[in-house]
């Protein structure tokens, strides 16, 4: 199987952290998001695990929440030690609202308003990521006066990640941050420097998600500190803290390789010791911000079939009854995914598109994919590997209501997140 926590039992039926996927269908119905806690505790402790390792007790995985924002992830987090980023003042009061510490709460975001400042500081938030200069001053004019607020300023690196052009955040001209290779970034740090309310930490910067190749964090590291040393020679200033952000890629397929976290962190621990000596530069505190590594094997979501429609000579569908309002990915970037039917259907399998139920020609989960050719109406499906960027982008195209999330652990199932009725979407409408 793709994960460990997948299985089939003696009769072909699928399990998930040990469950009968048709047994949890059958409880909370479909479109059903599984999230299996025992593992997402087990990812979590893993990336902190490694961290102390390489990095030392004070080195911090800040868990990114946007890709899977809710009250008991939240919970999970505290619980666990983590700190977490958040790009929004929603993720943030979530986050306070679940018990979350504010303290290790970093706020990224390349569009702060106003009132979202204000929000972050009233909130007591440990730490703003500034993305650009218009937020550095309208940060500075908003701290309190006798207070200085802690921020890292977020800088591009120039660096190809190799990844989806959609989630390549790394390169010169992407929105994020300010480019080094202007001269730009040097330029951000001066007038950062000369804001007697902000607390210049130390460097930020994000090169992209479902990062496989060995060195591109290391390439990173090397241009991080070669800017760091520049900054010491030119402004005279020390950072305290270095966060390279996230971006290691997990398996949704057999085919995808799969990335030994602890190894790579490692990897990086001696490459920044090496190039920190090097440069005669002291040992920040070291951040990352892994989301899509904590959650996203953890999640599994369950659809049940409406029909099944055969067109001789081109094609076949399976149409379930969720879809682009529930998992994007596909339609947004062409992102691949491990299918699985629920149940024993007989040997002979064939292949179809398996498509959700929105008024959208492309409204397709997962293309050209083998199932049983048997499948039927009123079959589950299960599309793996969905525990992140699934619930946080869904929507309510079409006026469907989000699916609920529940979790997994220790052989029991819980309601996280209920099921969202037309009437709690109406709630809004005047």
């Amino acid at each position: 199987m793709l994960c460990d926590n997948i299985s089939r039992g003696s009769d072909g039926a699928l399990y998930f952290a040990g469950q009968s996927v048709n047994a949890l269908a059958d409880r909370y119905g479909t479109p059903l998001y599984l999230m299996d806690e025992d593992r997402i505790r087990q990812n979590c402790r893993m990336y902190l695990s490694a961290f102390r390792a390489s990095f030392g007790e004070d080195a911090l995985p800040l868990y990114a929440s946007k890709a899977a924002a809710f009250r008991r992830m939240y919970r999970i987090m505290a619980e666990e030690g983590m700190g977490v980023d958040a790009v929004s003042p929603g993720e943030i009061r979530t986050a306070l609202s679940a018990g979350f510490p504010a303290e290790k709460i970093y706020y990224h975001g390349d569009g702060k308003t106003e009132a979202d400042i204000r929000f972050a500081l009233e909130n007591g938030v440990g730490c703003f990521v500034v993305d650009n200069g218009d937020e550095l001053i309208s940060l500075s004019e908003a701290a309190a006066r006798g207070v200085r607020q802690k921020v890292l300023l977020r800088i591009t690196p120039g660096i190809d990640p190799h990844t989806y052009h959609a989630i390549n955040t790394g390169a010169v001209d992407v929105k994020f941050g300010v480019p080094v290779e202007t001269g730009q970034a040097m330029e951000f740090v001066r007038a950062a420097l000369h804001m007697p309310r902000l607390d210049v930490a130390g460097l930020h910067c994000h090169v992209g998600s479902m990062v496989f190749d060995e060195d591109v964090f290391l390439r990173t590291v090397d241009l991080m500190v070669g800017f760091m040393a520049d900054v010491r020679d030119e402004l005279g200033f020390v950072f305290r803290e270095l966060d390279l952000g996230g971006g290691y890629g997990v398996r949704y397929t057999d085919d995808d390789p799969a990335a030994d976290i602890p190894a790579r962190i490692g990897e990086v621990s001696s490459r920044l010791r090496k190039r920190l000596e090097e440069a005669s530069l002291p040992m920040p505190r070291f951040l990352l911000e892994p989301g899509r590594s904590i959650v996203a094997d953890a999640g599994m979501t369950v659809y049940t079939v409406c029909s099944v429609k055969r067109i001789p000579g081109y094609k076949s569908y399976v149409i379930t009854d969720g879809g682009m309002t529930d998992n994007p990915r596909y339609c947004l970037y062409g992102a691949t995914y491990t299918v699985l039917h629920a149940a024993p259907r007989g040997r002979l399998r064939a292949i179809f598109d398996l498509a959700g139920r929105c008024c959208e020609s492309g409204d397709i989960i997962q293309p050209a994919i083998s199932l049983p050719a048997a499948t039927a109406r009123g079959d589950r499906i299960a599309v793996c590997t969905t525990g992140a960027y699934n619930y946080s982008m869904a929507s309510n195209y079409n006026r469907f209501g989000r699916p609920p999330v529940v979790m997994l652990r220790g052989g029991e199932s819980y309601l996280a997140v209920k099921r969202e009725s037309v009437e709690d979407v109406l709630a809004l409408d005047l």
